[in-house]
């Protein structure tokens, strides 16, 4: 039986990840896969869009 360890991650891999995203999502990549991609919930995005903009 797998768990999924909690990340941490710093405000300048959040940022990242955020400028990542909005990348993707510009290029036409379906919500699924960028939040696969970038290994979060999509309820951990929103709450990261809200806190860094």
């Amino acid at each position: 039986m797998s768990e999924k360890r909690r990340k941490r991650h710093s405000p300048e891999q959040i940022v990242k990840k955020l400028r990542d995203a909005d990348a993707m999502l510009s290029a036409g990549k379906d919500q699924a896969v960028v939040l696969q991609t970038l290994e979060v919930s999509e309820s951990t995005l929103e709450r990261w869009r809200k806190q860094y903009g």
